[in-house]
């Protein structure tokens, strides 16, 4: 054979594989090390559980939260907290508060919330639980604690109250405590149950931050038998109040803090079952963010089942033009990921086409499509814009190493208007129910850019500053590779860059 048909031959390979009609490619394993948690932090041998952020007149975001084993005793859950300036690293202070005894209102410790009073006095307020029922005054009150430094704390076991009539005594949590300048009092949100309208967001108001006057429901929906950790808040001409229940952070809207608040049609940011949970709102250096926890994994991996506690997780707030809230990843990523990473794609399964940062994926039927982009780096942010036609299901899929070649798929679903993972297959995701999930409306013809934030297991998906769906994926770690995939249909993901931080 001469050279000029040499090179034809070689020509027309190459675009034959560029088309998806040759043979597939591999890439070969790259090194991988996990990397200490600073996105997303937990303490040593235990969990994050509820968060109660407080931003210091110097700037510094403060979590307390609780602090959860695997081990409890009959006591448990004291207060621990982090501390950051950019919430890409965070320095880990340790107990701020210690439960009591059996023979206290708080051998077990609930939510609260921390605030600097007038003075300059800093107060803790927090759920004191006892199941033994505190002489039949209920099970849970609202304790408060004192500290001149936010180190040392003292408890102030006289301020100490209990439910109001009507009012279970044993669903009497989460005290959100802040300072109303239109009114010259304190407000204190508490997460309470009465005996007719359920859960509800009860409103107490003091001068002292001693003596509380009960000024019955802020606000009542009427569906839901709790609405925890209770956080009202503005953006721009709006009020908004976030609670949590059903292992969901939900939030309603109104137009005066003292409402009426209105649930909008979803009102939902981040995904179900415990990987977004107890979020609370802070401001720091003029941005709102949604401080909460994404739960520890379940008895199997990647099953879409989660418990409570785990590791910190905040997003960013966004305020649409109709007020509605959307979520992103918090600006201040931007200076950590600074590298660009490149990548080189393959075609791994059916039909692609690859040009720069480009891939287009092509599969009907029941068939489908992956190319692979290489072995994940155990931090990294992806962003990508992405198309997919209506009732199409597409996304990004784990898997393809040498020790494992199987892919699974984190989906985006126009065909169920969800984002989802449950470490299903990618062969089985047309069979298999989602249970792990939160709503987006796919619109046909539209773009959206997608963006997923990576810090070994945990990898939050974003997209168009809209919705979050946090997940635990450990079919992306230990030399996973990531790719992208077409299940049934035909997807285009364009200008597709990776950054992780830079080395040194």
């Amino acid at each position: 054979m001469n050279k000029q048909c040499r090179w034809i031959l070689t020509a027309l390979s190459a675009a034959l594989l560029a088309t998806g009609c040759g043979a597939p490619a591999t890439l070969a394993d790259e090194p991988y090390t996990p990397v200490d948690y600073e996105l997303y932090p937990a303490p040593e041998g235990a969990y994050v559980g509820d968060t109660m952020p407080f931003v210091t007149e110097d700037g510094d975001l403060e979590l307390y939260y609780l602090y959860e084993t695997d081990h409890n005793g009959q006591a448990y859950h004291p207060i621990y907290k982090y501390s950051t300036t950019d919430l890409c690293s965070y320095e880990d202070e340790g107990m701020a508060l210690n439960f009591g005894l059996m023979s206290d209102p708080d051998p077990a410790i609930g939510t609260g919330s921390v605030l600097q009073d007038q003075d300059g006095l800093y107060h803790l307020f927090y759920t004191g639980h006892n199941d033994m029922g505190n002489n039949g005054q209920g099970k849970e009150c609202v304790m408060h604690a004192t500290s001149t430094d936010r180190k040392t704390w003292t408890k102030v076991p006289e301020d100490t109250f209990f439910s109001p009539e009507g009012y279970s005594k044993d669903d009497f949590r989460d005290p959100e405590v802040f300072w109303v300048e239109e009114e010259q009092c304190y407000w204190m949100l508490i997460a309470a149950r009465e005996q007719t309208r359920g859960g509800v967001v009860a409103r107490y108001t003091s001068t002292d931050l001693k003596n509380w006057e009960f000024q019955g429901p802020l606000y009542a929906p009427m569906d839901q038998y709790m609405l925890e950790c209770p956080d009202l808040f503005k953006m721009g001409d709006t009020w908004y109040l976030t609670y949590s229940w059903d292992c969901v952070t939900y939030y309603a809207m109104g137009d005066s803090m003292t409402g009426p608040f209105k649930a909008p049609a979803d009102n939902v940011l981040d995904g179900t079952g415990f990987v977004f949970y107890a979020a609370k709102t802070a401001e720091l250096n003029g941005v709102r963010y949604l401080c909460g926890w994404i739960g520890r994994a379940g008895l199997t991996d990647d099953s879409g089942v989660y418990q409570w506690a785990g590791n910190v997780l905040n997003h960013q707030l966004v305020q649409h033009e109709d007020g509605t809230l959307g979520v992103r990843d918090p600006e201040t990523f931007a200076a950590k990921f600074t590298e660009e990473k490149p990548f080189k794609a393959v075609k791994r399964v059916g039909k692609a086409k690859i040009k720069d940062s480009s891939i287009m994926l092509s599969a009907s039927g029941e068939d489908f499509s992956i190319a692979d982009m290489g072995t994940r780096p155990a931090t990294m942010i992806l962003e990508c814009d992405v198309t997919i036609p209506e009732g199409g299901r597409a996304g990004f899929a784990f898997g393809g190493s040498e020790a494992d070649e199987s892919f699974t798929g984190l989906c985006l679903d126009a065909g169920l208007d969800l984002l989802h993972y449950e470490g299903y297959q990618i062969e089985d995701l047309d069979r298999l129910d989602p249970t792990e999930f939160t709503k987006f409306d796919f619109v046909e013809g539209t773009t959206h850019h997608v963006k997923l934030v990576c810090e070994n297991e945990i990898v939050v998906t974003y997209i168009d500053d809209a919705k979050a769906l946090s997940t635990r994926i450990r079919h992306s770690i230990d030399g996973a590779h990531i790719g992208v995939f077409a299940d049934g249909c035909d997807a285009e993901f364009s200008n597709i860059t990776i950054r992780v931080p830079a080395e040194g």
